[in-house]
């Protein structure tokens, strides 16, 4: 950048126009560094004395959140499936024997082989229309066989050895204890598996016809 000292012989007003540029620049500098310039008024500012727009509120209807998509489709009626329908009892009398419902369906689980018997007579009597009662008296009878099985083995085993003899006892009072809950259970309407006899239950269910001429 030429300076004041700088001559210039081909113009005799150069030491003049150095002089007159030195000074504007001071000028310059003292605005920009006292900041007195004054700040320009944008055209689309915000007038003095306005405030931001109030936050807008969202309802429960504008901000609903729902569940990320899995891959499943659940309608929104959907019910799981249970036994529950199987075991929903009631106070209606069941032919051809005239007793309450409830009762017909816990009978098939009362122990000491009594249940075997209901159980058999329930599946050759009653229509197979009434699912709920046979249901539970197939059950009732497959789980007699079951036990009835085992009880069995354990018996010709127990002429040999004297552990069978004990283990058919203990076995024959848990089994016992088991089928007087699963009675209960039955009377009040709540649902009885026995996953165990799953297949039995079906075969007995499904073999055995009611003998009264009502399919």
């Amino acid at each position: 950048m030429p300076t004041k000292y700088d001559t210039n012989p081909l113009d005799p007003d150069f030491p003049e126009k150095i002089r007159a540029e030195a000074e504007a620049e001071v000028v310059t500098q003292i605005l920009s560094e006292t900041g007195a310039a004054e700040t320009r008024q944008l055209a689309n500012a915000a007038p003095t004395g306005t405030t931001e727009h109030e936050t807008r509120r969202f309802f429960a209807a504008d901000a609903a959140y729902s569940q990320p998509y899995d891959g499943q489709y659940v309608p929104a009626t959907y019910q799981p499936a249970n036994l529950t329908s199987l075991s929903e009892v009631t106070s209606r009398k069941i032919e051809p024997f005239g007793i309450p419902e409830h009762m017909v369906v816990a009978a098939p689980y009362i122990p000491w082989y009594i249940g075997m018997v209901a159980g058999a007579l329930i599946l050759f009597l009653v229509p197979k229309s009434e699912t709920k009662v046979r249901f539970h008296a197939a059950q009732g009878l497959a789980a007699h066989v079951g036990i009835l099985a085992v009880t069995t083995i354990l018996g010709i085993v127990g002429n040999i050895t004297e552990i069978a003899d004990i283990g058919n006892l203990i076995f024959t009072l848990v089994t016992s204890i088991m089928l007087v809950a699963f009675a209960i259970k039955a009377w009040q309407g709540k649902p009885v598996h026995i996953e165990s006899v799953d297949k039995l239950t079906n075969l007995l269910e499904d073999k055995i016809n009611p003998t009264l001429g009502r399919k």
